[in-house]
């Protein structure tokens, strides 16, 4: 059996070290969905594996597994504004990881963005993937969010319709109506999670866990930017990083305070980043940009500047921003086949 992960891109998928930020860039035709899948398959895979060295890095005051050469087990919380969670669920049962055994275990939660943690009454899902069972990291509860324009019972009334599609649907979490949302609010459903997940570990059985650490839990955003569009335009002229961009910049440091470390995927198509005419472009270039400067590691996918071709679906770059990822930048061609392979390799193989 082939291996999950191109073998190119193994030492990047790795468990972050602490506080990384890693930013994943993508264009319209090339979609961050297959490399945000792989970054879930590595952090949910099996413990115990031998983590791919990096040269000149010493690691000092590590864990007895970390010591090792062991990646050590981490959970994810993983926040979707683009894509529900049935997406997530067969991507990576093709990959060979069931989300709901991950759940069980405490160690995958998430929340929809998509149709519920955008408005309409957000959900934190932990526990099963699909259903209201028990799990380890937080016992298959729902957390919701009631939106401020919307009553007690029109919350409750739209609850039970969502219940009824979620059933139907046997995805938790499902959801239909995307609407804005305060950061703050997101930041709170977040944060609940990430205490869940944190609270798994202790059910664990590694030698953290004896030693009463708290479980590694690692973010991961996709769609970010999707707040930004989803939101009222700022209300200042010109191209100040004001209102809303900063909102959402603000509330991601602070998540990044309470996890181990985060991944966050961003549109970085040119009308978005070059052109800055709309308020939205304007707030939408300085936000990306800063995570750009701001980010230990960008994975950034582009279509290939020759055109299309039947072998070859982009180029991936990488870089690093000189913190804690020491790794020389590359830059590899990269194929996705019709059943979800993905092979990576470096320009005339």
């Amino acid at each position: 059996m082939t291996s999950r992960i191109p073998h190119l891109l193994e030492p990047y998928l790795a468990l972050p070290d602490e506080a990384s930020l890693i930013v994943l860039t993508g264009v319209l035709g090339a979609s961050t969905n297959w490399l945000v899948l792989r970054h879930l398959y590595a952090l949910l895979k099996q413990a115990g594996t031998a983590k791919p060295p990096q040269p000149g890095v010493t690691v000092t005051g590590a864990s007895p597994a970390a010591a090792a050469g062991q990646e050590e087990e981490a959970a994810v919380l993983l926040v979707s504004f683009l894509r529900d969670l049935a997406f997530w669920r067969d991507g990576l049962a093709r990959l060979g990881v069931d989300l709901e055994a991950a759940a069980r275990r405490g160690r995958f939660a998430y929340v929809d963005g998509l149709g519920g943690g955008l408005g309409g009454g957000g959900s934190l899902k932990s526990g099963e993937a699909t259903g209201g069972g028990g799990g380890g990291g937080g016992g298959g509860s729902t957390q919701a969010i009631r939106p401020h324009h919307q009553s007690q019972s029109q919350h409750q009334s739209r609850q039970q319709q969502q219940q009824q599609q979620q059933q139907r649907a046997g995805v938790a979490g499902w959801k239909r109506v995307p609407a804005s949302l305060a950061p703050g609010d997101i930041a709170r459903v977040v944060l609940e999670g990430v205490a869940q997940l944190k609270k798994g570990g202790s059910a664990g059985t590694g030698l953290g866990d004896r030693e009463g650490r708290e479980r590694k839990v690692v973010l991961v955003i996709d769609g970010l930017d999707f707040v930004l569009a989803a939101s009222p335009p700022p209300s200042s002229a010109g191209g100040e990083p004001s209102g809303i961009a900063t909102a959402v910049w603000e509330m991601l440091m602070d998540l990044r305070e309470n996890t181990h470390a985060a991944i966050v995927t961003v549109a970085a198509d040119d009308p978005l980043i070059k052109e800055q005419q709309t308020s939205l472009e304007k707030q939408h270039a300085w936000f990306a940009l800063s995570l750009v400067h701001e980010a230990d590691a960008v994975l950034s996918l582009r279509l290939l500047d020759t055109g299309v071709a039947k072998d070859v679906s982009g180029v991936i770059r990488i870089t690093h921003g000189g913190g804690r990822l020491l790794a020389r930048d590359q830059e590899y061609l990269y194929h996705v086949g019709g059943d979800g392979g993905v092979k990576v390799f470096e320009r005339g193989q």
